[in-house]
């Protein structure tokens, strides 16, 4: 607003007009009745012309030029129109508003160009009626109206004042219009003239000012022109508000560089100079380093890059991070490693119970390493269900071996970046997690946990498995390459450690570099002694009791485990001992003395309805069902397998969320059914003639796998020859069209589940006897192994 107060334009009937002079309305000497009933017409663009108002208007059609010609040579009065849409080049009467401003041509000027412009002065507010004639000019009738009436009140006196207001804060925040402006305008007496001259000065939309031409009444005017001022306060004050920032920080900037110069000044007038003493410091730490010589030199070069560069560029803190990171890491930095095998024996059973494989793996690792002096570290893979120890055991192992222990989490990792890290080039490039974990162990040869390496993601990001085949591979991770870095780091002396709840989801490329050490499900006997070894004494910690304030017995923690969790691992029952010291602690907390010794009720008061039966297994006398055994992420379950027969056309259904592998077995076990009935005793009529409906419960969980081959068989065979199976017998393998029975895996989690469940006799294959024996047979007792071949034996020990 009020920029035309300042700048002179040259304007013509297709631009925006600029006031140069101003008067007041109520000076105007002609009376109402002596203006002409017809007028020339000129039509203006993106303007409106309003009464007391001067403004110059460089004239440019010809249609202007002819009426502005004939109204100078006659009355000197033309009427002034605005236009509806600026993008009519020649406006009729329906391209016009018709109210306008009456204008007495005050002077015409030749330019020396050949154009001819214009001084016209509003006169009065005008109706257009008809228009008499569009060409050679348009000329129309028209109606003078009233002067505006002044408004005698206070509202209207209020709203004169706020726009005064309005007014000064504007020109206070426009640098290009002075401050006399002010004055000029309280200097101005007549408050409908004080409107117009505002209106017309205003940066608003020609809609809205042809709105308050239009208006009669003053006080619709003064509301309008307030909302439109107000805007455009709005819109100042946030620029101003902009550029005071922006003026700021630039501000700011030029004063951090002068001091900085000024401290640079200084600092060299007193010897100093601390960029110099960075790179003396950077110099003097290298020195001490035990890196390859392919490393010395790059290192030397960025040294010598970094002394070329000006310390106030943004280059130089990246170079200066990059030549840190390439000192802190443990080049050449080995820890020294415990070679006694007692020692380390004693460690790894004090921290866990069990796991006896794997200790002897680490052991026997030790061992080669004693004798040998040197070896390239192995990569091992724990493979095992949640909640068995996979992770504590990696710390376990760098406690036991003095060796600094790192931990990485390959969970939802998508990013190969984050494997082998940015290229300097990038903004914020960062090494991968490899190199930062190396930096943090501060040891060339920690102990490196790779945690849930089954959950790497694989997308466009690219594939951080394929990535870490050159970390995990002991032949060429020697000179390991981070983008980041530029310079191979060697990693053969680093024990890699990876963990997994399933192979499945790896990639074989991957699986290939890695030794795998199963870790199954705990027994209910090593679950109790776990949670009285390290459980318990762990709970009682992290709730802040002592241990003669809480006794739980064996027999509670057998409930605990049978009733209360279902698990391989001990994560669940963890939590329910949790349960259990929270419920102590509250009483402590309230002054009262609770009985230390929790018992089996106290475990079922305090825990609630057992989630789980301990007995899932009911004798089931009727033909047609058998128990198998299945192995989950969760631990061993057994499954019931139910069939029954009805009169149809041999169909076979197939129901209970079964997945591919699981509904081939059952075809496979029918087809050697067809193929064997009369060894079997079944009537090959009775299996023309009848479909057969297969059900595994619970319908709604998913389930898969082939060792469900000869339950499915036995549960077949039953129904047809109308012969119950044997109670209390569970059993797992996988079948083949010739009848033949083959291994399965996840053996212990199965057996440790019939245990549960109550079972007595499991029927396995020969071949899996080998997993039997590895399990304590302290745990087994009570149970019975049948191994078998063929189908013939399965069949022969299951259906009485």
């Amino acid at each position: 607003m009020f920029d035309a107060l300042l700048v002179n334009r040259e304007l013509d009937d297709d631009s925006d007009f600029l006031p140069m002079l101003s008067m007041d309305e109520g000076q105007d000497t002609i009376a109402d009745d002596q203006y002409p009933g017809h007028l020339p017409i000129l039509a203006l663009k993106n303007t409106v012309l309003f009464p007391g108002v001067v403004i110059p208007i460089t004239v440019g059609r010809d249609k202007s030029i002819r009426a502005i010609n004939e109204a100078y040579e006659s009355s000197k009065l033309i009427g002034v129109l605005s236009q509806r849409d600026v993008k009519v080049e020649n406006p009729g009467a329906e391209d016009l508003y018709q109210i306008g401003t009456v204008a007495q041509i005050i002077k015409i000027l030749r330019m020396p160009d050949g154009t001819t412009t214009a001084i016209l002065r509003g006169q009065k507010r005008f109706e257009l009626g008809n228009m008499l004639q569009e060409s050679p000019f348009m000329e129309g009738s028209i109606r003078v109206l009233p002067h505006p009436d002044n408004i005698d009140s206070l509202e209207f006196e209020a709203q004169i004042s706020t726009i005064m207001d309005l007014s000064q804060r504007i020109v206070e925040l426009s640098p290009n219009i002075p401050q006399e402006a002010i004055a000029m305008l309280r200097s101005i007496q007549d408050n409908s003239f004080l409107l117009n001259f505002i209106s017309s000065n205003m940066n608003s939309k020609v809609e809205v000012k042809q709105q308050i031409l239009e208006y009669h009444d003053l006080g619709q005017k003064a509301s309008l022109v307030i909302h439109e001022m107000s805007t455009q306060l709005q819109l100042l004050e946030l620029k101003d508000k902009i550029e005071t920032r922006v003026r700021g920080d630039l501000e700011k900037q030029q004063r951090d560089y002068f001091l900085s110069q000024q401290l640079k000044t200084i600092q060299e007038e007193l010897g100093q100079n601390p960029q110099e003493e960075e790179v003396n410091s950077l110099e003097a730490r290298a020195k001490t380093k035990l890196w390859s010589e392919a490393a010395a030199k790059h290192f030397d070069r960025e040294l010598t890059k970094l002394r070329r560069m000006n310390p106030q560029v943004a280059e130089y803190s990246i170079q200066l991070n990059y030549l840190e990171l390439m000192i802190d890491l443990p080049w050449q930095q080995f820890s020294e490693d415990n070679f006694d095998l007692k020692r380390v024996k004693k460690v790894l059973d004090h921290d866990h119970f069990g796991l006896e494989k794997v200790k002897e793996r680490i052991l026997e690792h030790l061992a080669v390493l004693k004798l040998k002096g040197d070896m390239k570290a192995p990569i091992l893979c724990l493979v095992g269900p949640p909640g068995v120890g996979k992770t504590s055991l990696g710390r376990s192992i760098a406690t036991a071996l003095d060796r600094e222990f790192v931990q990485m989490s390959l969970g939802g990792l998508h990013d190969e970046s984050e494997i082998r890290g940015h290229r300097k080039t990038y903004i914020g490039a960062l090494p991968g997690r490899i190199i930062q974990s190396m930096k943090k162990a501060g040891s060339g040869n920690p102990v490196f946990l790779l945690d849930e390496i089954d959950k790497v993601g694989r997308d466009f990001r690219g594939d951080p498995s394929s990535a870490l085949l050159e970390v995990l591979d002991p032949a060429q991770n020697d000179h390991f390459h981070d983008n980041y870095l530029e310079v191979d780091y060697d990693l053969s002396k680093v024990l890699f450690i990876a963990t997994a709840n399933s192979l499945s989801t790896i990639q074989p490329p991957l699986l290939d570099r890695m030794e795998i050490i199963e870790i199954g499900g705990y027994s209910m006997e090593e679950k109790v002694e776990i949670a009285k070894r390290h459980l318990i004494p762990d709970q009682l910690k992290e709730h802040g009791l002592k241990a003669n304030q809480v006794k739980i017995s064996k027999k509670a923690l057998k409930k605990i485990v049978q009733e209360y969790t279902r698990e391989s691992g001990v994560r669940s029952l963890n939590r329910q001992i949790a349960a259990l010291m929270r419920h102590v602690a509250k009483q402590v907390a309230m002054d009262e003395t609770p009985d230390p010794n929790i018992d089996e009720a106290e475990v079922a008061s305090v825990l609630g309805i057992t989630p789980f039966s301990p007995e899932l297994y009911k004798e089931v006398p009727s033909p047609g069902v058998a128990v198998g055994l299945a192995w989950t992420q969760m631990g061993g379950e057994i499954l019931f397998v139910e069939s029954s027969v009805s009169k149809g056309t041999g169909r076979m259904i197939l129901t209970g969320n079964l997945g591919e592998v699981m509904k081939e077995s059952a075809t496979t076990a029918m087809s050697f059914i067809k193929a064997h009935a009369d060894e079997l005793g079944v009537d090959t009529e009775k299996l023309e003639k009848s479909d057969v409906h297969v059900h595994i419960p619970e319908g709604a969980i998913p389930k898969d796998g082939p060792s469900a081959g000869v339950t499915m068989l036995t549960a077949l065979a039953s129904v047809f020859t109308g012969k119950p199976v044997k109670p209390y017998l569970a059993m797992t393998g996988e079948i083949t069209l010739r009848g033949k029975v083959l291994p399965v895996g996840g053996i212990k989690e199965k057996i440790l589940a019939a245990k549960r469940a109550g079972m007595k006799e499991i029927i396995l294959c020969k071949e899996n006897r080998r997993h039997v024996e590895d399990i304590n047979a302290d745990y087994i007792s009570g149970l019975k192994f049948h191994y078998v071949g063929n189908m013939q034996e399965v069949l022969t020990r299951a259906i009485s």
